[in-house]
């Protein structure tokens, strides 16, 4: 598939402390059309370093689908509506996926 780079579809993945605000989050992205959907999965298990200390956390995962263009906005609005001081937000590039996938996604976001 030929596509600019800012119509490749990209999976963003952050965390939350629980599924209601997961479900709130991911609610006002999709409502904003920043994303097309999202998957939240519960039961995952953090282990990192923050602020000298290892903590140990149960959170969900969420998977979030949307398009190259809207990465830095979507990066900006999760910030703003997470709890935590420094959220998890990962863009990945999905460089390949199904044609009427892709366009479903493409299609359910903002253009910019």
């Amino acid at each position: 598939m030929d596509e600019s780079a800012d119509t490749t579809v990209v999976v963003v993945l952050t965390t939350a402390p629980d599924p209601d605000v997961a479900e709130r989050i991911v609610s006002s992205l999709v409502e904003e059309r920043l994303v097309a959907c999202a998957n939240i999965v519960p039961g995952v298990t953090s282990i990192y370093r923050w602020q000298g200390e290892v903590q140990r956390d149960s959170e969900v995962m969420v998977f979030l689908k949307s398009t190259e263009a809207l990465a830095a906005p979507l990066r900006d609005r999760i910030t703003q509506l997470h709890p935590y001081d420094l959220p998890e937000v990962l863009v990945l590039p999905v460089p390949d996926a199904s044609d009427r996938y892709a366009e479903w996604v493409r299609g359910e976001v903002r253009s910019l």
